[in-house]
């Protein structure tokens, strides 16, 4: 069955898919804006987190800090007094380590540093305490480091400055991890009104896809398959001329195999003069011509016929032709009247005497002569019979490619075609007035259009599917046993004996696919079978498909009828398939075994 995709013109084609490019690349990029305007606000928002947490650390290692002092100040055990001190060590490490980061970046606490205008001045208020706290706390640690059994009355000053600063510390501390928790929120916000901006500008989008693009190419679609059937109905009628005309060709070349095999074994010869006259002649000619005796400067047109008109036509062909070379057939006689069919070859040759001089080549060809006219006759009277069986074999061609013709139509108009209405009212009734329900009609628009998406993934993947003109054969005999095995229910497998992986011709893989698909429709429409395999194995020389089914099998002798035109029109289409492509299909069958359908392709 001819290929509907390769009706399209080229034109079409390249508009469908500059739409679909510009649909798919404007949604493309609203998603990938949505996605870095979306992860450069949860970065900050992951960055503020861990600063208000930190932060807020800050004010609990102040008050530890001052727990600490205190319990220094007032232990009298010298090695509690130790461990105490460096506990506080600890403490006013990582308090002036956060109070520094969180001022100016540290990469250990992964925060920033970067800070709005009224928290830079918040953390310049806050410098006055942080500086006391840290230098009394570090004046302690330095007066136990340096007499461990210091008298409590000498710490008791450095004690009172911490104690003093600890409450204006918190107080500014907690003013600013509410700033941060406020500019977080702020940042909060900003993302609501950026998402609800990129909800509204991809409604938009859609919007406009579906007017400028969808709907576009519905029609195009439409009016694409209008013209694929009045091109079909072209293609079939080119196609049924080109099959009369290789027909003939085929029987032309048959007959002149066996015309030179028969000039082989009777071949003639002669010598001649540009004007006819004999230079030397054959022995086989003279015979032929029952001429014992005869003068070598007679001419040669009088020694093959009598008929004077027949004289002139070769003295004519002679005089014309002694120099680019001539071959045709000639009609001669005998003297006796009996006609001959002689197959001439005239060959330009120059002698030793710079004389121009022409070989003559001559086999009869009388009784293949009067053959062909008997196949001429014969031919006639089963040119008829040819044509009849021709015109049966295309009218189901017609019927076949009329049924896949509409049944593409009623999945566009029946899936995509509803598919795009309801898009279309879905679009209509977003109320951005009510922005909750308009987000969960924008997830039912998400989903709709992948539906529709995957509607048009479908059919054209029955047209011409991707996987062949990408990737070739195989994985296009994957894809298919596999969508098949999804639709039927049934196990349907391809295996790859030898991991064959290469490319072939396109016609050659188009052909093959077509016949292996008709071949697994066959056994899932007709022979009852649950499990069908698809075999792929190759040598250097030829690559070989095997479909076995456990199907009810038939009687391969039945598809003799094809010749009548009774059933076994997908096997027909096979075979011309497969002949198309100098290939050989072998066909058995039984109801123990099922059927075996294999394919031998020369690469």
């Amino acid at each position: 069955m001819t290929d509907l995709s390769s009706t399209l013109d080229n034109s079409t084609f390249d508009r469908l898919r500059r739409l679909y490019i510009i649909a798919l690349g404007a949604i493309a990029c609203s998603v990938f804006i949505s996605q870095i305007i979306v992860r450069n606000f949860l970065k900050d928002q992951q960055d503020d987190s861990t600063v208000i947490n930190v932060a807020g650390r800050q004010r609990m290692l102040s008050q530890k800090l001052s727990k600490e002092v205190l319990l220094i100040v007032n232990s009298t055990n010298v090695s509690k007094r130790l461990v105490y001190k460096d506990t506080l060590k600890k403490t006013i490490n990582r308090w002036q380590n956060s109070h520094i980061g969180l001022q100016q970046g540290s990469d250990s606490l992964k925060i920033s540093g970067t800070n709005s205008a009224e928290i830079i001045k918040m953390f310049s208020r806050l410098q006055i305490p942080f500086s006391e706290m840290y230098q009394a706390s570090q004046n302690i640690i330095s007066k136990i480091e340096q007499n461990p059994d210091i008298e409590q009355a000498q710490l008791e000053p450095f004690e009172k400055q911490v104690t003093a600063n600890e409450y204006q510390f918190l107080t500014i501390m907690d003013t600013i991890v509410n700033q941060y928790d406020v500019e977080a929120n702020e940042k909060v916000n900003l993302l609501r009104n950026w998402e609800l901006l990129l909800m509204i500008f991809t409604l938009l989008l859609l919007f406009l896809e579906f007017l400028f693009i969808f709907k576009p190419t519905a029609k195009m679609v439409k009016e694409t398959i209008t013209r694929l059937l009045h091109s079909e109905r072209k293609a079939i009628q080119t196609a049924y001329e080109a099959d009369e005309l290789r027909e003939e060709n085929e029987k032309s070349v048959k007959e002149l195999r066996v015309l030179n095999q028969a000039m082989n074994k009777t071949l003639l010869f002669a010598r001649v003069t540009s004007d006819g006259t004999i230079l030397h002649i054959g022995e086989k000619f003279s015979k032929l011509f029952e001429q014992a005796e005869f003068n070598i400067n007679s001419n040669f047109s009088e020694l093959i016929t009598t008929g004077k008109n027949d004289q002139q036509y070769v003295e004519h062909v002679l005089k014309t032709y002694y120099k680019s070379g001539w071959q045709g057939e000639i009609k001669a006689s005998k003297s006796t009247g009996d006609l001959l069919w002689l197959e001439m070859y005239l060959i330009p040759i120059h002698s030793g005497k710079d004389q121009s001089e022409i070989l003559v080549i001559a086999s009869d060809i009388t009784e293949k002569k009067e053959a062909q006219l008997e196949v001429e006759s014969l031919t006639k009277q089963s040119y008829e019979e040819e044509m009849n069986q021709q015109k049966i074999i295309s009218s189901k061609i017609i019927e076949n490619q009329e049924q896949e013709q509409n049944r593409i139509a009623k999945d566009i108009h029946d899936g995509i075609g509803q598919m795009l209405t309801g898009l279309k009212y879905n679009l209509e009734s977003v109320n951005l007035n009510d922005l909750e329900k308009a987000a969960s009609k924008i997830e039912n628009l998400k989903s709709l259009t992948a539906d529709i998406i995957q509607g048009v993934r479908a059919a054209t993947f029955n047209l011409t599917p991707p996987e062949l003109s990408d990737y070739g054969i195989v994985s296009a005999l994957s894809k298919l046993t596999h969508e098949l095995s999804k639709l039927t229910g049934k196990t349907i497998e391809l295996y790859n004996r030898k991991n064959f992986n290469k490319r072939l011709d396109s016609l050659v893989e188009i052909n093959i696919y077509r016949i292996t698909q008709e071949a697994i429709n066959n056994a899932i429409k007709y022979a009852d079978s649950s499990y069908i395999l698809v075999s792929v194995s190759h040598s250097d020389h030829m690559l070989s498909i095997t479909i076995d089914d456990d199907g009810k099998g038939f009687d391969v002798n039945r598809l003799k009828n094809i010749k009548t035109g009774v059933g076994g029109m997908g096997m027909t289409f096979m075979k011309e398939r497969i002949n198309y492509i100098n290939g050989r299909l072998f066909l058995s069958s039984s109801p123990e075994t099922g059927t075996r359908i294999t394919l031998n392709i020369p690469i």
